[in-house]
């Protein structure tokens, strides 16, 4: 048995996968772009809204409550998290970033379909408009490729356990 696996050079739509996309509203310029970049990714991969599921929390911490309530559904298969955290003067800029860290990796080492982390923890907000469709690309995008990805992971390790 081959363990070997990588990705196809054209990621191929998978039949039936729905995608939960969860943004903060904080910071919404920002994170609206993100959320546009991750829906017309899917969208140009063949994915329709019958695909994805969008909902909303007011900032950057509600991310992990969220993504771990829509991970206790059999709705979804993959959770993307998009939320934008920009340096302040004071030291709350730390404790969220750490705090949505940490619970998006709890939730990939607990439950069982992927949660990707689309949380840009920037400088200023510069940082920001350039990773969310400006001169450094659409993160969200890049999210949206990654959960596919990974949904095309999770079925070759699942194909490989149903062989032995």
């Amino acid at each position: 048995m081959s363990t070997n696996f990588s990705f196809a050079e054209d990621l191929k739509f998978i039949s039936g996968a729905r995608i939960a996309i969860v943004a903060a509203e904080w910071n919404s310029h920002i994170t609206d772009a993100l959320l546009n970049g991750a829906v017309g990714f899917l969208k140009e991969h063949g994915y329709s809204t019958e695909n994805y599921g969008v909902f909303r929390v007011p900032g950057t911490v509600e991310l992990t409550y969220a993504a771990a309530q829509l991970a206790k559904l059999q709705e979804f298969d993959a959770i993307i998290m998009i939320g934008c955290v920009i340096r302040g003067d004071t030291s709350h800029f730390d404790y969220v970033c750490q705090s949505v860290t940490q619970g998006c990796t709890i939730l990939n080492a607990t439950q069982d379909k992927p949660v990707i982390f689309c949380v840009l923890t920037v400088d200023n907000e510069q940082q920001a408009l350039d990773r969310a469709g400006g001169r450094l690309g659409n993160k969200g995008a890049e999210a949206a490729e990654t959960a596919i990805k990974m949904l095309l992971f999770r079925q070759s390790i699942k194909r490989k356990t149903d062989d032995i």
